[in-house]
């Protein structure tokens, strides 16, 4: 390829390479698009493991204090006199 060739000379020779790339991303797109999710069947006698019985009490008290002191928490170290010296990062 010669140095004095104009701007529009060399696109036309990437053209087509951007064009096969273009076609082979949006194939790759098309088939990776996703499927409608489905959960999975209930199965009883996974549902009295004692470890999941004791995980259906204590999630609720893990939501209540997430919500009632660590988010408040977190906002409170996320302001500017106190984020100074605990070191909080954006």
């Amino acid at each position: 390829m010669r140095r004095d060739q104009s701007a529009a000379g060399r696109q036309s020779v990437r053209s087509p390479r951007r064009w096969v790339a273009a076609v082979f991303l949006s194939l790759f797109l098309l088939g990776s698009v996703g499927t409608m999710a489905s959960a999975d069947d209930y199965d009883s006698t996974m549902s009295g493991h004692p470890l999941r019985i004791i995980a259906y009490v204590l999630h609720p008290v893990g939501v209540a204090l997430d919500y009632l002191i660590f988010r408040p928490a977190h906002w409170l170290a996320s302001q500017e006199p106190v984020k100074s010296l605990v070191g909080h990062e954006d």
